[in-house]
């Protein structure tokens, strides 16, 4: 099979390519330049996309004797992810810009371009495992599962991708990477999101947006606790940096219980009050076999590396609604709940959709 091998320039992406390669396959490396200036992308530890890091991916390349490429992807990177970004926090959402990545460049621009070249499929160091049943399920090392982000795909991008590393822990990739002779076996992994490298999204955003400044208000009272200088720069369930002029009667800590763009406001309360027992959810992708024609009895999840809870789903062709056997706190709209049947070759993602309410 021809395939074509996404190259980060990490540990994951190159054993997975290196794994393609011992499979038979006839693979082409790939180098997915997003970043419009590459300095910008990385600051220590942080960060991907530069100049480094296409260098190392063509090391590992040349090491593996394939052909290697890079795709200047940075226009599509920019509008389809960083701008989509800065519009959700501006619209008072908290988006995943991974999940977004995965939906619109790894597995939308680049699986169509790979298509369109004759490519059967395309190999990628995600942690997660595609069964014979072509299902996707989480990876044997859950503290690297990738599951989440990817549960965004079609059924048609699930038939022609290949994930490599679902059955192995981080752990083993590198000393893989090493026993091959791969210079980024010891290469630490990136952190945070990729186009903000300080880490700092209150500054990112206060960069692209201005300053709004606006009300900060207690649930309970109705009175004005503190000002801030951006609603965007605030998230549901955030305690810290609230910089509050009152402390509440009880003296109990106070968080982001919501976020209103309409008025600049951000509301705050007690922690109890974050607590929900139902999810509404919209654009839902099923990919867990037929789709079920009542609710149905899984489990979901509501953020990247967040809680696993039981729930009852209902899903149709517009919405996901998950009514959850516990309260979970810190649900933000933006996020993606994701729908797992518990299995014992590893949880199986049932669909995945965008949190409204």
């Amino acid at each position: 099979m021809r395939v074509l091998a996404a190259m980060s320039g990490g540990v994951d992406s190159a054993v997975a390519a290196a794994r393609a390669v011992q499979a038979g396959h006839d693979v082409t490396g790939v180098h997915l330049a997003l970043a419009r200036n590459p300095q910008t992308y990385r600051t220590g530890a942080r960060g991907c996309c530069t100049q480094e890091d296409s260098r190392d991916a063509r090391r590992a390349a040349d090491v593996l004797g394939i052909p290697f490429y890079v795709w200047d992807m940075a226009d599509r990177f920019h509008a389809d992810v960083v701008d989509d970004f800065v519009a959700e926090y501006a619209a008072g959402r908290t988006p995943n810009p991974c999940l977004r990545c995965n939906e619109k460049i790894k597995f939308a621009a680049v699986l169509d371009r790979a298509v369109a070249l004759g490519f059967d499929a395309v190999v990628t160091g995600h942690h997660a495992r595609l069964g014979p049943d072509g299902l996707l399920r989480r990876s044997v090392d859950e503290a690297k599962d990738q599951s989440y982000v990817l549960a965004v795909l079609t059924r048609e991008q699930l038939d022609r991708s290949i994930f490599p590393l679902g059955d192995s822990t981080k752990a083993q990739v590198r000393q893989e990477a090493a026993d091959r002779g791969l210079a980024v076996a010891d290469k630490p992994d990136s952190h945070d999101i990729c186009f903000i490298a300080d880490g700092d999204t209150r500054g990112f955003l206060a960069r692209r947006l201005g300053e709004t400044p606006g009300d900060v208000v207690d649930a309970s009272t109705g009175t004005v606790v503190g000002q801030h200088a951006g609603a965007y720069a605030y998230t549901v369930g955030q305690r810290r940096g609230l910089h509050l002029d009152r402390p509440a009667p009880d003296g109990r800590p106070r968080y982001v219980l919501s976020i209103t763009p309409t008025t600049n406001t951000v509301t705050v309360g007690p922690a109890e009050a974050l607590e929900v027992s139902t999810v509404r959810a919209t654009r839902p992708v099923w990919t867990g076999g037929p789709r079920p024609g009542g609710p149905i009895e899984c489990e979901v999840q509501l953020r990247a590396h967040g809680v696993v809870v039981p729930a009852t789903v209902t899903v149709d062709a517009a919405t996901l609604h998950a009514d959850l056997r516990r309260p979970v706190r810190g649900v933000a709209a933006g996020q993606a709940i994701v729908a797992y049947r518990p299995d014992p070759a590893g949880d199986i993602v049932l669909a995945a959709a965008t949190i409204t309410d």
